[in-house]
Order: structure tokens, then C-alpha cells, then sequence
């Protein structure tokens, strides 16, 4: 059963459904409940149009839709084929995030909870993100800050992304190996440093690159001990075993809020045979340096 100030909102969300207030580039908004801080009980209806992106809202007051809507064609089968994931910011405080939908409110985040900055995910056809300010007697240090993804359930590799699935360390096929080399977030060579301690599914190690093909974003910072290499962390799956040492892997995976995964990792002079014979029988799917 709702609240009863909870149903004024939902009262509130369908009378404002008009009066949409879009972001700036449609990936991303930056808000501040100073700019209604008069009528505190106003919702303000935010759209954000991209696979990936942000929201921060300053100093929050009152409440504002989130609605998720990819650059695709609009229907339901393609809506109930995506999964959305939010990881809250660990500074993120002074909002509850609810999921909406028809009317009905269910917890997503509670702001006790966002300090944690653990990931969740619902398929976006449960509904938008409502995003409900605490009332507060002094709102100066309240910011409500996360990162979202979208997620194609019905795409090859979705069964890899982490947040949804177990991902589990089996070895990849010829083909899925010189796919990986070409289409991954990442793609370089290089050689397990050293284990963190992580979760009981997945560690970070520290890796040592001694090539890098490509990188979808800076996981991978230039230095190293000697300022001569390229050095980040990658997270494998426990079950994976790794011992650092000297062996040089190919190392390929996906990139999913700043952090590295672990995906197709072959012994790299395997990999080297690999390509060369793909490579004399025109069967790349797309060239590299492996020198």
C-alpha cells in the first residue's frame, strides 16, 4: 500500500508528464533542487537517451522522474529485451531511488545504502527511476550522484556482462578469440602482476601491459614502475586461478562503469599462432600489430 504523501507524488507525476524537462545531451544531467526550491512538492521529468551515462542532482528537493530510453526503435519487444544497471556514487546522499511504474513505487536505493556503491539492474520495462528527496533541514551537502548502463539482453554478449550474469572462466574458441582481439572494450598483451582481495565471484589484478591494441576508456593509465609500460587492474573471475608471473597472456573484455573484465585471455604466443594461420587463410576479422 503506498504512503499517503506517496500517492500525491504519483497524483503529481501524472499531472507533469507535460512538461518534460530534457537534458542537455541526452546522455547525461546535471540538475539542482535549488531552482525549485519554492514548490518543493513539484516533479521534474528528466529523459536520458543513451546506453551509458550520469545524473547528479545538487542540493535535492521535491522529486524528478528518470526515464531510460535508448536510441532505437521504440516498442515493447525491444523494451523488454533491455536490462538497466545504476550504481550510486559513494558520496551519493539526501534521495531514496524508487523504481515507478503505473502508479506503483518499489525501493530500488535507499540512501543509506548508496555509500556502498553496489550495483543493481531491472529490466527496463519494470518501470523509470523515481528519485524522491529527504526532506531536510539544511540540503547544502546533499548531492544524489550514480552511473547507468543499458543493457540488450538479446545481444551475443550479453550473457558476459558482469552485473547480470555469473561470469564463469572457460576457455574461448579460435573464432571467439580473434572476435574478441577486434571487438572488445579492451585489447592488449601483457602479464598478471598481482591478486586483491575481492568478492567471493571475481578478484582485481593488477596486470602489466606490454602492448595495447585499443582501449574503449583510460582503465589503463601510461607508466608503470619505469614509466615505460601501461598498468591497470582487470577483474577475474575467481574461479579463473590466476598466479602472477611472467607468462604473457592476451588479455580482451568489456569496460562497465570505469572497470576492466576479464574476457577472451588466451596464453599470447598462442594467440600469435593463432592469427598468423587466420591471417594466411584471410580470415581476420581485423588487423593488428602482434610484433
Amino acid at each position: 500500500m503506498l504512503r499517503p504523501w506517496t500517492a500525491q507524488w504519483i497524483a503529481a507525476v501524472l499531472l507533469c508528464r507535460a512538461v518534460a524537462q530534457y537534458s542537455s545531451d541526452q546522455c547525461s544531467w546535471r540538475g539542482s533542487g535549488l531552482s525549485h526550491e519554492s514548490h518543493r512538492r513539484d516533479v521534474e521529468q528528466v529523459y536520458l537517451r543513451c546506453s551509458q551515462g550520469s545524473l547528479e542532482w545538487l542540493y535535492p528537493t521535491g522529486a524528478i522522474i528518470v526515464n531510460l530510453r535508448p536510441n532505437i526503435e521504440s516498442s515493447s519487444g525491444h523494451m523488454s529485451g533491455l536490462h538497466v544497471c545504476v550504481k550510486p556514487q559513494v558520496y551519493s546522499q539526501g534521495s531514496h531511488v524508487y523504481l515507478e511504474h503505473a502508479g506503483d513505487l518499489r525501493l530500488l536505493l535507499a540512501e543509506k545504502d548508496q555509500a556502498q556503491g553496489t550495483v543493481h539492474c531491472f529490466s527496463l520495462a519494470e518501470g523509470a527511476l523515481f528519485v524522491e528527496a529527504i526532506p531536510q533541514t539544511d540540503i547544502s551537502r546533499r548531492i544524489t550522484a550514480f552511473q547507468y548502463e543499458l543493457v540488450p539482453s538479446q545481444q551475443p554478449a550479453a550473457h558476459m556482462y558482469p552485473y547480470l550474469h555469473p561470469v564463469a572462466c572457460k576457455p574461448c574458441s579460435d573464432e571467439e578469440v580473434l572476435m574478441a582481439v577486434c571487438t572488445s572494450d579492451f585489447a592488449a598483451s601483457g602479464i598478471f602482476r598481482g591478486v586483491a582481495s575481492g568478492t567471493n565471484k571475481h578478484s582485481p589484478v593488477t596486470v602489466t601491459l606490454r602492448r595495447l591494441f585499443r582501449q574503449k576508456s583510460g582503465v589503463f593509465a601510461w607508466g608503470g614502475a619505469r614509466g615505460r609500460s601501461w598498468s591497470g587492474r582487470i577483474n577475474v573471475p575467481v574461479q579463473c586461478g590466476v598466479r602472477p608471473g611472467e607468462d604473457e597472456y592476451l588479455l580482451t573484455g568489456s569496460v562497465h562503469f570505469g572497470e576492466a573484465w576479464l574476457g577472451c585471455a588466451p596464453r599470447y604466443k598462442d594467440f600469435v599462432k593463432l592469427y598468423i594461420k587466420a591471417q594466411d587463410a584471410g580470415t581476420n576479422p581485423c588487423q593488428i600489430d602482434t610484433n
